[in-house]
Formats: structure tokens, sequence, C-alpha cells
């Protein structure tokens, strides 16, 4: 049996998979701790919930197990050494707001973007090590890990990390596949404060110590795995065969999966490594289910409330919202405007317009900026749709007229099966897929809204 585990910043899945097909599974929130800018996790909590996740697996399944693997959130940095706290920043993280705003600036910030397929954002640990060396704020001899080597190190005894989630770090040299000595230069760091760097699948011999901790065989092996977004996308690539996928949750990102890396120096694509095949190329929006969430707060007594009323109140205004548009920024923005200052705003509103068109405007707002992602991505035929947003039918259907692409869903696109296809291959059993044909009328009619529907 295998044991994949996706640690998330919300939370920590565990799913226990054989012959392709779920058996057991459950979800384990994880805490973060917010202080103005800062962001972060603590390490020891993690490995707790971790623990604990492991040994509630049935007894039978967890002495089955042959392999386990992980997912884990790009972008996090764990600065580790001798007196230091085990605050694990992550990607949301924007103490580096001001020192990368600087370094945009610079010539060579084009020229690290090419090398590494990381956007330059402050929710890079490249741009935090930046601030960091300004401000002095750790020993020289510190060395820095991510969520990935730290769960490497407990199950193996060892900092390792993959290409994968390395290559999401701004430090790593796509191409030559090992991290980039100039940037290290750059941030005042050498290749001996980070972890040595494998491919996705390497497998390593399970730690004694772990195993009779968690209760699991000591022969298991533990293959290390990659970082969520990219298994994500490889999922849905595997389980429908569509190259092209939109994950809503909290945030959102639009993804493909291609043979080639492709680099935007002016819209600044994501690009990352997957496995010796694939890349996955793409772009992240702060603004998915969160801005939803929101706006169930101002707009109904209970998000419950809010959520059963959504496909009413979207009948009960046309498309267009009546004039009104929102801006959904509310939460700065990645893809594709790169600033965390942005903000929110909601447009021509006047005496006339209900609470409908509000919610209205707001649902169009999100769908147009994941517009705006799909054609910066060049997604022009069919996605495979994921994450919690997708729950609702009138949101799939809705989704599917604005970006004028038939959509697909599968219960088999999460990290935890692109996890388990990275290690297995592809199944020849097939998943159910549930198809959401676009309207060709109601795309026009969306795309004459659109028509500079973000202009100033």
């Amino acid at each position: 049996m295998f044991l994949g585990i996706d640690i998330g910043t919300t939370a920590i899945k565990f799913a226990v998979i054989a012959d392709g097909k779920i058996k057991f599974q459950q979800t384990s929130p994880v805490r973060t701790y917010r202080d103005q800018q800062i962001c972060y996790q603590r390490a020891t909590e993690l490995l707790e919930v971790l623990k604990v996740g492991v040994q509630s697996i049935p007894k039978d399944m967890r002495e089955a197990l042959e392999t386990v693997s992980f997912s884990v959130a790009m972008h996090s940095i764990l600065p580790w050494g001798e007196g230091l706290d085990d605050a694990i920043y992550i990607w949301s993280d924007t103490q580096a707001e001001q020192t990368i705003a600087t370094f945009k600036q610079q010539e060579r910030a084009s020229l690290f973007y090419q090398r590494t397929g990381t956007p330059i954002h402050a929710m890079s640990p490249f741009t935090k090590l930046l601030y960091f060396q300004q401000q002095n704020r750790y020993p020289n001899h510190t060395h820095y890990y991510g969520i990935k080597e730290l769960i490497m190190h407990y199950f193996t005894g060892e900092f390792v990390l993959d290409y994968a989630t390395a290559s999401a770090t701004g430090l790593f040299d796509l191409q030559e596949r090992q991290w980039d000595a100039e940037i290290l230069a750059f941030v005042g760091i050498s290749a001996q404060q980070l972890a040595p760097l494998v491919d996705t699948t390497t497998s390593f011999p399970l730690k004694e110590r772990a195993a009779v901790e968690l209760k699991i065989p000591v022969t298991a092996k533990v293959v290390i795995g990659a970082s969520d977004g990219c298994l994500a996308a490889y999922a849905s690539y595997i389980a429908t065969g569509i190259p092209n996928s939109l994950t809503i949750g909290t945030s959102a990102s639009v993804r493909k999966v291609t043979k080639e890396p492709t680099f935007d120096s002016g819209k600044q694509n994501f690009c990352y490594y997957l496995n010796e095949t694939y890349y996955v190329t793409g772009a992240p929006s702060n603004n998915g289910g969160c801005v939803l969430e929101w706006a169930s707060h101002l707009y109904a007594d209970t998000p419950q409330e809010f959520f059963e009323n959504l496909p009413s109140a979207l009948q009960h205004s046309p498309i267009g919202a009546n004039g009104l548009r929102f801006e959904p920024y509310i939460n700065g923005e990645r893809a594709p405007l790169w600033q965390n200052e942005v903000t929110g705003t909601l447009k021509n509103i006047r005496i006339q317009h209900t609470k409908n068109d509000m919610i209205r405007s707001v649902v169009e707002g999100i769908l147009f900026n994941i517009r705006t992602l799909t054609e910066m991505v060049h997604v022009t035929e069919k996605l495979s749709l994921s994450g919690g947003f997708f729950k609702s039918e009138m949101l799939r259907k809705m989704t599917a007229d604005v970006l004028g692409v038939d959509c697909y869903l599968s219960d088999y696109n999460e990290p935890i099966m692109g996890l388990y296809y990275l290690i297995y291959g592809q199944q020849s059993t097939a998943v159910p897929i549930e198809t959401i044909a676009s309207s060709q009328e109601q795309y026009e009619h969306y795309t004459e809204v659109f028509k500079n529907y973000f202009s100033k």
C-alpha cells in the first residue's frame, strides 16, 4: 500500500492508495501565525500533526505500507541553527515586500527569473533571504531549509530536497538542475547552507526511530515527491488527459503541463520542474475562494446561507451585473500584476444596484481575473478543474462560460494522486469525469463585459 501525505498551508492530508484507488483519507488542520507582514508555521507543531495523522491510519493499512511520499506547499523557508526558533515562513509572508520592490528595478531581476522560473515576488525564499541579508537577521552559518527538508529529516535522518520544490525557491537553476551559484552569492549564502538536491522519484530508507514512532514497517521506502502545485497539475493531466488545469481553493492557479520550460519576462509566469519529462508552467492568484468567503460574511448572516442562496443571486442579476465591476485584489495580487499593494475595488455603483448585482459582480470579478491568467498561460481549449470553488454546479458552469472552454472535473486530481502517478505511473483503470460544456452564446456575452474590465 502507498501513503501519500500532502502538507499544505492550512491542512495536512493523508491518503492510503492501493491499485489506483483511495482506501482511506483524512485531513488535519495546521495552525498559521500572523503578525502584520510576518506569516509562519511552527516546525514542531507541523511534525506533531503529521505524526498523529499517520498514527491514526487504520492499523491493518499502516502495517501494510510499502511506500510513503510527500507533497508540500511551495515557497517555505526555515532558518535552522543553534538558538534559532522553529518558525517556517510560508509563501504569504510579505516581510520582503519593500526589498523586492527595489530589486525588481535591477536588470538582474529579469535574468534571475529567466534562470529559475520563479517570479520575482515577496513569496519566494530568494526574496526572504535577500531581506534577511539586508537586516543581518541570522548568523552567517545558518542553514536554510523548508517544509520538505524538515519532513525528510524526520523520516530519513537526512536534510534533502527535490528538484520540483527547489525550483520554486528562486535559487535553483532550472536548466542545470542545481543551486545557482551567482544567485546564492547575491543573497549571501553558499550551497552548503542548503539541502542537497535529488530528483522527485528518489527513494530513501525509512529511519527506524520514525518507523517505531509512527507504527509503520521499517521496510517501507520513502520517496521524496514534489510540490503541491506541480502534483495537482500532473494528477489532473493523468486523470483527464488534459494538460491545462485550474485550481480555485483559497487562492487560485492556472497551470499547464509541458515538455519544455516556458518563460515570459514581462508577465512572469512560473515554470517549475516536475520530472525528467515534464515541467509545469502557470500563473497564480491570491484571490480565489477567499474572496467568495469574504463576500459571504458581507452579504449573509452565515457562510452556509450565502452559498445556499448563491445560485439564486446569480440568476437574479444579468451577465455584467448591471454595470458593476469588481476588481478582486483584496489580498494584493500575484499574476499578472505581482503587486502586494494593489487593492480591490467596486466600480460604477449606483442607487439602483441590488445585493444580487453585487454578489454577481464579485463572482464575475474572480472569474474575469482567472481569464487573464488563462490568456497569459495560453489556455485555448479544455480545462481540468479542481478545488472547493467548484463544489457549486452554478460556479462550474459559469467558469466554463466565462473562459469559453469545456471544463472537466475529476475526484482524482489532488496532489496525493499526482504523487501516486509520479511513482507508479498511469493506472489502466479509468476514473469518472464530469464534463461541463461551455456555451458559445454566454461566452460572447461575457467577452463583451470582459473587454476593458480591468482598465483604469
